[in-house]
């Protein structure tokens, strides 16, 4: 299980962003956030072009189908979504892998249970 953002654990930075200046601003390690899809698939495409690794915000299955093939790195969505995403994930191989977004450490082993790919804590996610 991938888990982003505790401090035990050394992770990426996300870095949500909302212009191409942003993207250029991020830092070389960062991870950036793209949200909602249907406003940034153009900083998606951006992403993939350059060779930058992104993380899209998805709140239902049609743009986590669309974010991964885009080539995101990651997709993050609240736990009943990742639920419904992540077995369609696996039956057609899907590069992305599926986070929920969480604010305690308590609701990891939930998650784990639910076979989701991982979880990032909220704290991990920084604004550009």
């Amino acid at each position: 299980m991938i888990i982003i953002g505790h401090p035990w654990i050394k992770s990426n930075r996300f870095f949500k962003v909302f212009s191409i200046k942003g993207i250029e601003k991020s830092q070389a390690d960062d991870i950036i956030l793209l949200e909602p899809l249907v406003d940034s698939h153009t900083y998606a495409v951006h992403c993939q072009e350059n060779n930058v690794p992104f993380a899209v915000v998805a709140n239902n299955l049609e743009d986590a189908l669309f974010a991964n093939a885009l080539g995101a790195k990651y997709i993050i969505c609240e736990e009943d979504d990742a639920l419904m995403i992540q077995p369609i994930a696996n039956e057609y191989l899907f590069d992305t892998r599926i986070l929920v977004l969480i604010h305690s450490e308590k609701e990891i082993s939930k998650i784990a249970r639910g076979g989701v790919d991982g979880v990032i804590f909220a704290d991990a996610i920084y604004e550009g």
